[in-house]
């Protein structure tokens, strides 16, 4: 297995060792970027990448070493710690940049087989949302299987939180692990996921961006083809 870690931080505080962890756990291959360390730009509002492709993006160089490593990963482990109830600017602006291949524009074919993780933490409230910024990109790429886990470490770094709350995700981690491991290569979209992709299709029909909608045609998804 190929497990991608992305950090919305570049030290490796309680959210991060959360995060690797679970991916020792899972095991295999795992390939880790930090933000904004490996990417920082923010998104300018060109409509490049919707309206020509994702290579007229004016950071395309710098994003799509971690595009890459997405497509080639069987696993995605978004991670941030809390910042205002919210995923840190850094991986709200890299999450921006990723808009076209969201399912109403150009979703990859290989998002519906993968499986995501997302991961928070914070000295006390604000993992839910957290955790909804980072899921609601997962489901809008398409995959089918998203993993949420949130913790209040009453800590500011890793060493000041208890045993106790390690012992917890410690036995939080190993389950997950366990339970990815067992549906690699066997996740489907569910039924939810399904029937918003046919509402993208059926926008798509109507053409009001020809670069999506050719992409659609070249996919065979305006036909009988689905990418599960």
């Amino acid at each position: 297995m190929k497990t991608l870690i992305i950090s919305g931080q570049n030290h490796k505080g309680s959210t991060y060792h959360i995060a690797r962890e679970l991916a020792d756990k899972i095991g295999g291959e795992t390939k880790e970027f930090f933000l904004p360390k490996d990417f920082g730009e923010f998104c300018i509002g060109c409509t490049g990448c919707f309206m020509k492709g994702e290579e007229y993006c004016p950071h395309y160089e710098k994003l799509n070493p971690i595009t890459k490593a997405m497509d080639e990963a069987d696993v995605i482990i978004l991670n941030s710690p809390v910042y205002v109830f919210h995923v840190t600017g850094a991986m709200k602006a890299f999450l921006d940049h990723l808009g076209y291949r969201w399912m109403i524009h150009r979703p990859r074919r290989n998002m519906f087989h993968k499986q995501g993780v997302c991961i928070s933490t914070a000295a006390g409230a604000g993992t839910k949302s957290t955790n909804k910024d980072m899921a609601h990109s997962f489901f809008n790429w398409g995959v089918p299987k998203t993993y949420k886990y949130g913790i209040a470490v009453a800590a500011t770094n890793w060493e000041m939180v208890s045993e106790k709350k390690k012992k917890a995700i410690d036995k939080k981690t190993t389950k997950m692990a366990n339970q990815i491991r067992r549906r690699c290569g066997r996740v489907k979209p569910n039924l939810f996921t399904r029937g918003f992709f046919l509402v993208c299709r059926a926008i798509q029909k109507t053409g009001f961006n020809s670069n999506d909608k050719k992409y659609w045609e070249e996919t065979g998804w305006m036909d009988k083809k689905r990418p599960w």
